[in-house]
């Protein structure tokens, strides 16, 4: 029973979706790492765009056909928060007024994982995203793909999409915090789930 339960919980459309998403930034990596010419930047951006793709699915397919799953809810996020970072970090190495979008996101990143694995072990989670996660990471995927389409984007450009990213989260870490130690906290028990 407990095996059948456990493969129920893993083995789902979302979850595997998830995991291909993990599967693709090594990918992306080498692709975007090793790129000279126009062509080889839009690849690295159509395999960011199935990423983001893959990830409006499967959140859908979790809910349309009842798959949500506790694994999925932590597996999901890992497997943004993994492109993202990938993403940034490379991004980063061409752009360096991207180190600060970087360094915020480290932080935002590192006080999500803290937080949740406190309340994880209090039994605790948040019941999903929150709005503000969700702008945030739409802002960010769409100003760094550009980023990569466009592979001699002026320095101007760059420096606003670099603040924008940093507002963007900057007001996602405020709300994270909120959420977890506010006044209205969200987290919730998980066995009321």
């Amino acid at each position: 029973m407990f095996i059948k339960d456990w493969k129920k919980e893993v083995f789902t459309i979302p979850n595997l979706l998830s995991l291909f998403r993990l599967a693709l930034i090594p990918i992306y990596v080498v692709i975007y790492l090793n790129a000279e010419a126009a062509w080889e930047y839009f690849l690295a951006a159509g395999i960011l765009a199935v990423s983001c793709l893959t990830d409006m699915i499967d959140g859908k397919i979790a809910r349309h056909f009842n798959m949500i799953s506790t694994v999925g809810k932590i597996l999901d996020p890992i497997a943004d928060k993994a492109t993202q970072f990938t993403l940034t970090l490379c991004l980063s190495i061409k752009y360096p007024v991207l180190r600060w979008v970087l360094v915020l996101f480290v932080i935002k990143e590192g006080f999500q994982a803290v937080a949740g694995f406190v309340n994880l072990r209090k039994g605790k989670m948040l019941p999903g995203a929150l709005f503000a996660g969700k702008v945030c990471t739409t802002v960010l995927f769409i100003s760094l793909i550009l980023l990569v389409l466009i592979p001699k984007m002026p320095t101007d450009v760059v420096d606003v999409i670099a603040l924008i990213d940093v507002v963007f989260m900057g007001i996602s870490l405020v709300n994270y915090i909120l959420a977890y130690f506010g006044k209205h906290t969200k987290v919730q028990n998980l066995d009321n789930e």
